[in-house]
C-alpha cells in the first residue's frame, strides 16, 4: 500500500470530521438557554467533548469510505471512549452534558443513513461493471448471477483481511468481477506455495463454495487473485450427448481414412457408394494412421489422468486429403498449474511423433511386401524438411531429382501419421501446440503465436488445400482462448520445458518444405 495515499486518506477524513463537529456546536453556542455564568464552564465543556465526537465522525466516515471494518469494531470502539470519559464536576454540567448528548444520537443516525446510501450506490456500480476483453479469466462466459450466487459483502471482508495476508499476497484493492471479486495487491514469496496457503484458509473458512484463482493481469502484468463461486463454473450442457457426437465423427473418419489409402476411389468420390469392395483395399494404411491416433490420445489420457486432469471424449475430425485431422479433445475440469497442462498438452504428440518416426524408419529399410511398394517421384519428400532429410540421409544418391522411386507403403502412412501430429503441434489456439506455448510463455505470447500461426497459414491456404482446412477448423473450433488455470504465475520446470519445445521444433520440421536438392552432381555438370 502506498504510504502517502494512505496519509492522504487519513487527512482528507480528518478534515471532513472537523468541519462536522463544528456544525454540530454552532446551535450550541448560539442558543439562549444557558446563564452568563455557566458560559466558561460550558466552553471549556465544549471543547473537552470534541475530540471525543470528532473521534466517532471520524469512525464514520472511514467505514463510509472504505466499508471494510465490522460492525462490531464500531461499537467497541464507541463503547472504549464512551467508558474513557470523566464525569462532571456539578450536577448542573451533568444536566447540559445529557442535552448535549442527544444531538450527536441525531448525527450519528444521519451519518449511519449516509453510510447506507453510499454502501447501496456502490452495489449499483458494481453491478454497472462489465468485464472487458482483457479479462484476466478468459474463457469464462458471462452468466446471469442472482443475488444468491454473488459473494456478500461480509465474505469479502473475510477474505481481504483473514484469507489474504502478508506472508502471501497482500490486497491493496478490489474490483467486482463476474459474481466474484478481483483483488489486486503484491505477490509475496513464490506463487505456488502462497496459493497453496490461501487455499487451504479459503477452505477451513468456507469450504468448497468458493474457487481461487492465481493469475496474471494483462493489464499491467502483474499478479492478480480472483475468487468466484463455485456455482459460475458449472459446465455447460449441450443437447446431444457427448459420446454420441464423438462416435459420429468417429465413423465418418474412419471412412475418410479408408478413403484415402484407396487411389482409385480418390479422383471421384461418388464413385465410392458404387464400390465400397475397394474400401478393404485401405485397411492397411488407414490401420496404422488409426494406430498413430490412437497413440497420441492414449498418451494424452494416461498422463492426465497421472496430474488430476480430466479429459473428455475425443472428437476425431475427418479429413478426405490424409484421413483425419486429428481429435478435438475438451479439458473438463481446471487445471492447476502450467506445467500440468504442459505435461497433458506434450504427451500426445510425444506418443505420436516416437511411434511414426520408428515406422517412417521401417518403411525404409523393410522391402515391399510386394516387391514394388508404392511408386512416387523423388520430388514427393521436398514437401516436408524431416521426410526429405530422412530418406536423403538413407537412400542417398538413389533418390534424384525427377526420377521415380519404389518404397514400401509405410513409409506413405507413416509420414500421414507424423504430418497429423505436426499439425496438431501447430502454436495456435487450443492445440497441443498452443496449450505448450501458453505453458511455457504464458497466455500473452500465446496469443501472439495464435495470431502469427493463423496469418502463416492463411498465407500457405493460397496454395495449399490442406492449409486452407485447418484455418477454417481453428478459427471456428480452436482458436480458443485457453480457459484459465488455477494458479498461471508458476513457470514449469526446465525438463518439461524441453520436452514443449521438441514437440514445436518436430512439428516444424515436418510441416516445413525441404529446400536442398537431392540430386547435387547433376546441378555441377549443368554449371
Amino acid at each position: 500500500m502506498n504510504l502517502a495515499a494512505s496519509f492522504r486518506g487519513n487527512f482528507g477524513v480528518l478534515s471532513q470530521c472537523s468541519s462536522c463537529c463544528d456544525l454540530r456546536f454552532q446551535p450550541l453556542l448560539s442558543s439562549s438557554s444557558f446563564a452568563n455564568s455557566q458560559r466558561c464552564r460550558l466552553r471549556n465543556l465544549k471543547f473537552s467533548r470534541v475530540p471525543r465526537l470528532c473521534r466517532k465522525r471520524e469512525m464514520f466516515c472511514r467505514v463510509t469510505e472504505t466499508e471494510t471494518g465490522p460492525d462490531s469494531n464500531n461499537d467497541e470502539e464507541e463503547d472504549t471512549h464512551e467508558s474513557g470519559e470523566k464525569p462532571a464536576t456539578t450536577d448542573s454540567v451533568e444536566e447540559k452534558d445529557s442535552q448535549i448528548d442527544l444531538q450527536p444520537i441525531n448525527v450519528q443516525q444521519i451519518n449511519n443513513n449516509d453510510a447506507e446510501t453510499t454502501a447501496q450506490g456502490a452495489v449499483q456500480e458494481d453491478d454497472a461493471i462489465e468485464v472487458t476483453s482483457g479479462s484476466p479469466l478468459p474463457g469464462v462466459k458471462p452468466q446471469q448471477l442472482d443475488e444468491s450466487m454473488r459473494i456478500p459483502k461480509e465474505t469479502i471482508d473475510i477474505l481481504k483481511d483473514q484469507v489474504f495476508a502478508f506472508d502471501t499476497f497482500f490486497v491493496t484493492s478490489q474490483e467486482p468481477y463476474e459474481g466474484g471479486v478481483l483483488f489486486k495487491g503484491n505477490l509475496r514469496g513464490q506463487a505456488a506455495r502462497s496459493y497453496e496457503k490461501i487455499s487451504t484458509r479459503m477452505q477451513n473458512k468456507f469450504g468448497d463454495e468458493y474457487k481461487l484463482f492465481l493469475l496474471i493481469n494483462p493489464e499491467d502484468d502483474k499478479p492478480v487473485a480472483v475468487v468466484v463461486p463455485k456455482t459460475t463454473l458449472q459446465p455447460e450442457t449441450t443437447a446431444v450427448p457427448e459420446w454420441l457426437a464423438a462416435g459420429a465423427f468417429g465413423l465418418v473418419t474412419v471412412f475418410t481414412l479408408l478413403l484415402r489409402n484407396v487411389p482409385a476411389l480418390q479422383s471421384n468420390l461418388l464413385s465410392t457408394f458404387d464400390n465400397l469392395s475397394l474400401l478393404s483395399n485401405g485397411l492397411p494404411g488407414a490401420f496404422v494412421t488409426a494406430l498413430l491416433l490412437g497413440v497420441h490420445e492414449l498418451g494424452h489420457i494416461l498422463v492426465a489422468k497421472s496430474t488430476g486432469v480430466k479429459l473428455g471424449v475425443p472428437f476425431f475430425v475427418p479429413s478426405w486429403q490424409i484421413g483425419s485431422f486429428g481429435a478435438i479433445t475438451r479439458i473438463k475440469n481446471i487445471v492447476p498449474n502450467r506445467e500440468d497442462l504442459l505435461k497433458v498438452a506434450a504427451a500426445g504428440p510425444l506418443a505420436g511423433f516416437s511411434l511414426g518416426f520408428v515406422l517412417f524408419l521401417l518403411g525404409f529399410i523393410l522391402p515391399p511386401s510386394d516387391g514394388i511398394g508404392v511408386v512416387v517421384d523423388a520430388s514427393v519428400f521436398h514437401e516436408s524438411f524431416l521426410a526429405g532429410g530422412v530418406a536423403k540421409l538413407l537412400l542417398g544418391d538413389v533418390l534424384k531429382e525427377g526420377t521415380p522411386i519404389s518404397v514400401n507403403p509405410l513409409v506413405i502412412w507413416a509420414w500421414a501419421g507424423l504430418l497429423i501430429n505436426a499439425i496438431n503441434s501447430i502454436p495456435a489456439g487450443e492445440l497441443d501446440g498452443g496449450r505448450i506455448s501458453f505453458a511455457i510463455w504464458g497466455r500473452k505470447a500465446s496469443a501472439r503465436f495464435t495470431s502469427l500461426s493463423i496469418g502463416l497459414l492463411g498465407l500457405s491456404s493460397l496454395f495449399n488445400d490442406v492449409a486452407f482446412y485447418w484455418v477454417v477448423l481453428i478459427f471456428i473450433l480452436q482458436r480458443g482462448p485457453i480457459a484459465p488455470l488455477s494458479e498461471e504465475i508458476t513457470d514449469p520446470d526446465n525438463k518439461y520445458v524441453a520436452l514443449g519445445v521438441l514437440v514445436l521444433i518436430l512439428g516444424l520440421l515436418v510441416c516445413l518444405p525441404y529446400p536442398f536438392p537431392f540430386n547435387y552432381d547433376s546441378i555441377n555438370t549443368d554449371f
